[in-house]
């Protein structure tokens, strides 16, 4: 079952992040705190797959009001290449639509090979015509990657 995420799912969807082999997790971004106000300032467009009582797929999804951005998404290993992912995706983008929101963007890192390949088969387009940056405002919102 796919439906909005609530902070109540926060423990299951850690336990989801803390499962996939290379997730990064930020010391504040992603405690429970820090997703508790992502998800105040967009309550209902992240989204979470349950299925046996536990929470087996997870996106945080928000945006600008100009612009979705899709983070964190990902599929326990167990319940992959069951349309899990693509229909949590569908799931948000209808979230975002309603929110009258034109355009959704996401992050992929290079050397996440399955993330890529599922991007690239749902149909999204990576951009070569452009650079990301970023700014570390706070040291202390430390990234820490699964090694499992």
């Amino acid at each position: 079952m796919i439906r909005v995420m609530t902070i109540d799912d926060y423990d299951g969807v850690y336990a989801l992040w803390k499962k996939i082999k290379g997730f990064g997790i930020r010391s504040i971004d992603d405690s429970r705190e820090g997703v508790e106000r992502f998800l105040k300032r967009n309550p209902t467009t992240s989204v979470v797959a349950v299925e046996d009582g536990k929470v087996v797929g997870s996106i945080l999804c928000g945006h600008d009001g100009r612009r979705g951005c899709l983070y964190h998404v990902c599929v326990d290993e167990a319940y992959r290449r069951h349309g899990i992912g693509k229909d949590m995706v569908v799931y948000a983008m209808k979230a975002l639509q309603e929110e009258r929101i034109n355009k959704v963007s996401l992050i992929a890192f290079t050397q996440n090979d399955i993330g890529n390949a599922f991007w690239n088969t749902i149909g999204w387009t990576e951009r070569l015509d452009l650079n990301y940056y970023d700014f570390t405002l706070n040291e202390a919102n430390i990234t820490a990657f699964n090694e499992q």
